[in-house]
């Protein structure tokens, strides 16, 4: 049986030309960037061009790049550092129901351990954060607002340009949490996001795990989340991970610019499962169906649950992805449909398929043959597949 993987928004695989960069620093390259000999020093110069390359990119600094392990630990870096920086001034932060919980649980452990107070914006039923109510949100203490740029789960697409503005004319500091924007959408520059902060990493891009940064612009001085020696100057305490920031930039090169999972051959595809989709009444689309990442399809499916529809989809040969945790036997309602207004029986069979760029259109016949199947299989029999001519 062959595997068909429908799960690009959680992880892809590594790209061959992104190993290759890499494979010179996991054997001779092996040396620590902060040693002085020789050895240590060829790992130096090419960290330090991996942060010249990475700054072109992204249109800014080398300075106002901080590697990191990941989106998660960019983003608690950013919440936690922003919270220090301006805890004098208010103690204010204002984000979205439907942040990544990196973000939504470094706010919460503020607002519960360190006297901090919490807004946090619902999105409309299509899934969008309106400008206007994290607006409204804002107050005079306010020191930080964080709105991610796409969510993962459901694929919308958020106004971060338009909330990043009105946080620079009122000198408030803004995150974005990018993770699911790079790669997916149009890129020109980082300053596109009008974000102070702004977090991602290599393995949504075809690169390695382990690797992500945080831009900080300048000129912040943002306190460092680990402690320890002076690596990144003095930003982030702990050895760098060279062979993972060599697949980062590698990956960004080749798959930013140029987004990978923006390709036109990938309209077709998400558009045909989508089109399956409306065509049953026990199926329901999540999300909103323009403002939302090409690859993305979410939707919940009426007496199921996710973790029997991906179960069955598993054995069909098919990787898919829901929005609840799963944890020793226990399942979540995805926060992100709740937070939309789904009822949590809905919430609780969320599946999302994302589309890249190994996925043909046959792969996408036999999803739907096998699709067809399941819907079959995990829903009772009174709610078989009825075509419907208006959803």
């Amino acid at each position: 049986m062959r595997t068909i993987y429908l799960d690009y928004n959680a992880t892809t695989p590594l790209d061959e030309a992104v190993q290759e960069a890499m494979l010179p620093f996991l054997g001779d390259n092996f040396g620590n960037p902060s040693s002085v000999h020789h050895v240590g020093q060829r790992a130096r110069v090419a960290l330090d061009e991996s942060r010249e390359r990475v700054s072109a990119i992204l249109g800014c600094k080398p300075s106002e790049i901080i590697f990191t392990s990941g989106a998660t630990e960019s983003c608690n870096q950013a919440i936690f550092g922003a919270a220090w920086l301006g805890h004098e001034k208010g103690r204010h932060i204002v984000t979205s129901a439907i942040e990544h919980h990196s973000v939504l649980n470094s706010c919460k452990y503020l607002a519960s351990n360190s006297g901090f107070k919490l807004s946090v914006v619902p999105p409309n039923d299509s899934g969008i954060v309106a400008a206007e109510s994290i607006f409204e949100a804002i107050r005079p203490d306010t020191i930080l607002v964080s709105l991610m740029a796409a969510n993962n789960e459901v694929g919308t697409i958020q106004p971060v340009a338009e909330v990043g503005e009105y946080c620079a004319n009122n000198g408030i500091l803004f995150h974005s949490d990018a993770v699911q924007a790079f790669g997916k959408l149009p890129f020109s520059n980082i300053s596109q996001f009008r974000a102070d902060l702004v977090s991602l990493c290599a393995h949504k891009l075809y690169g390695p795990k382990g690797a992500g940064l945080l831009y900080v612009r300048s000129p912040l001085l943002l306190p460092p989340l680990l402690h320890g020696g002076e690596h990144e100057n003095e930003r982030r305490a702990g050895t760098e991970n060279l062979p993972c920031i060599i697949g980062l930039t590698e990956a960004l090169e080749r798959f930013v610019i140029n987004p990978v999972f923006h390709a036109p051959s990938l309209f077709p595809l998400s558009k045909r499962i989508l089109d399956f989709i409306d065509s049953f009444d026990i199926t329901t689309f999540r999300g909103h169906r323009t403002l939302r990442l090409s690859n993305t399809i979410a939707f919940s499916v009426a007496h199921s649950d996710s973790i029997a529809l991906l179960s069955s989809l598993d054995l069909e040969g098919f990787c898919a992805s829901s929005g609840s945790a799963c944890s020793s036997g226990s399942i979540s309602p995805s926060h992100v449909l709740t937070a939309m207004g789904v009822d949590n029986f809905q919430a609780n069979s969320l599946v999302r398929f994302s589309v890249g760029r190994e996925i043909s259109s046959s792969d996408i016949d036999h999803l739907i043959f096998s699709l067809t199947r399941v819907l079959d299989q995990v829903c009772e029999p009174t709610s078989s597949q009825q075509p419907v001519n208006e959803k």
